[in-house]
């Protein structure tokens, strides 16, 4: 009997086998169907630099430079036309080539997605969606924002939720992520920073992303819902450049810094050290940093209102309650009911000014105290700080380095106080609009206050018109938008611009 049941066990094994390989043979076969194609021109014409919601929160396309524009050509295919099917496969391709930006072509996006079930590995560059924010109304997340270039990466995800309460509850699901990528803009920086002896950069950086998330809840028995969890990041790895050791001291030669197996390990738990830290004062290796998030909804039947809290951390001081959280971001949204005039509201106030206090002593063998403050958000000792190609991978509010012009990619204004309100709506089938209007109060940083504090003023009119018919000629697919903004004020200057942009989308297989 023994051999009989082996046997069956094993002809059992080969049949699911051979069921998986003939459904993923299967979800080759539909992955040349429902393909798409995005062709975008985009001009800005500006007086002074391009103002901050013109080339903010737009993954790193436009430039900060007064007058740039590109030509963008993207296939895509997503894998959710396949949502009826186990196995599912999406990809695309998407290429720009620019004027007056920080590179004349570049590949935006060239990315495959293989789906099984609820699970995706992703591998090469994507844009992914903020979490538990609105798209696009929202000034951005902390950590993990949609305001830089997306960087080729090996991901994991469970990008929608999976229910844990069983078939006919709902009242629980998780979803989260994990990937390792490659940050693309070594030589950038190294191109930036040549005229500043004392501006330090990294090539071959390492970025290391994950993110867990908790909803509970069910809107179809009762109408209030939370959402919560963690996104963390990790930028290790590399060669960097005239770094800084933890007494302030340059380095004079390259700091070479591993990436072997340990490395992302170390990374994935947020362990280790610096060779820079010195043998007392390890920290976490690379530069750490990530957010906790919460989102708490009221669901109505057909409008809804939500608040949720960003607090943003730069080591386990502030990750935890050792100095209480007094940095974050409060928002609220509303979605109102069906009506011609306003769908959305955003509103989201932002402070960084605490950041654990102003000073900072790690404990020695005199002086066993330590006061981990000065967090000195986005900035790091070996790495430019929290950016790629010259803008804050997290949110916009954060001044990226390129609006100083300066050979330096660190971070000189990442303590204020913001207040952000967006409102959309859709006053016709074929009219939509958006309106930001965001005001900052910066102190500079700990280490380099501003003299007096800057101000900006930064208001944002975007408009789309799509239309479905111009008489007889059937115009479907395409859209026009114009934007107009302007910043007023001493932060990042006085700006005014205006942003033409036409796009043609369609099928190209069936």
């Amino acid at each position: 009997m023994r051999p009989f049941k082996i046997t069956v066990a094993a002809l059992a094994m080969c049949s699911v086998n051979c069921s998986n390989a003939c459904w993923a043979q299967n979800a080759l076969k539909r992955s040349v169907h429902q393909m798409h194609y995005d062709i975008e021109m985009n001009a800005t014409f500006s007086h002074g630099d391009s103002p901050l919601w013109l080339a903010s929160n737009r993954y790193g396309l436009p430039s900060v430079n007064g007058n740039n524009g590109y030509l963008r050509t993207a296939i895509k295919r997503d894998a959710s036309v396949d949502s009826l099917h186990k196995w599912r496969i999406g990809y695309g391709a998407d290429v720009a080539i620019a004027y007056n930006n920080k590179s004349t072509f570049h590949i935006q996006q060239l990315f495959a997605d293989f789906d099984y079930k609820l699970m995706r590995l992703t591998i090469g560059a994507k844009q992914h969606s903020l979490n538990l924010k609105n798209q696009q109304l929202s000034s951005g997340g902390q950590t993990l924002g949609i305001n830089s270039r997306p960087m080729p990466e090996v991901r994991l995800e469970m990008p929608e939720y999976w229910n844990i309460t069983g078939k006919h509850h709902h009242w629980a699901a998780i979803r989260g992520h994990i990937s390792y990528g490659l940050t693309t803009d070594g030589g950038f920086q190294a191109d930036y920073t040549r005229n500043d002896p004392l501006a330090h950069y990294a090539k071959k950086a390492i970025l290391h992303t994950k993110s867990g998330f908790l909803r509970l809840g069910n809107a179809q028995k009762f109408p209030l819902l939370f959402e919560g969890g963690l996104e963390m990041a990790t930028m290790f790895g590399g060669v960097s450049y005239k770094s800084l050791t933890w007494d302030g001291n340059e380095s004079n030669q390259p700091v070479h810094l591993s990436h072997g197996f340990k490395d992302f390990a170390k990374a994935l738990f947020a362990l280790g050290s610096d060779p820079t830290d010195g043998e007392q004062y390890g920290n976490a290796a690379g530069n750490t940093l990530g957010s906790w998030l919460a989102r708490l909804t009221w669901q109505a039947s057909n409008w809804s209102v939500s608040c949720y809290y960003d607090h943003f951390f730069e080591d386990h001081s502030q990750m935890f309650l050792q100095y209480g959280w007094l940095d974050g971001m409060v928002g609220f949204e509303i979605k109102l009911p069906q009506n011609r005039f306003v769908s959305d509201v955003v509103y989201e106030y932002l402070k960084t000014t605490y950041q654990s206090g102003p000073l900072y002593h790690d404990h020695t063998e005199t002086i066993p105290d330590q006061i981990s403050a000065g967090d000195n958000y986005y900035n790091h000792n070996l790495y430019c700080g929290w950016q790629h190609w010259g803008q804050a991978i997290g949110n916009p509010l954060f001044s990226s380095p390129l609006y100083n012009h300066t050979a330096d990619l660190t971070f000189t204004s990442n303590r204020f106080k913001s207040h952000h309100l967006a409102i959309a709506g859709q006053p016709l089938p074929f009219l939509s609009y958006r309106m930001f209007y965001s005001h900052q109060r910066s102190l500079g940083t700990y280490n380099t206050p501003f003299y007096r504090a800057h101000t900006s003023h930064d208001l944002l009119l975007d408009v789309t018109w799509s239309p479905e018919r111009l008489g007889k000629l059937r115009t479907s697919g395409w859209h026009v938008g114009a934007a107009f903004a302007f910043d007023r004020g001493s932060l990042i200057g006085n700006n005014t611009g205006f942003q033409l942009t036409i796009s043609r989308t369609g099928l190209l297989t069936k």
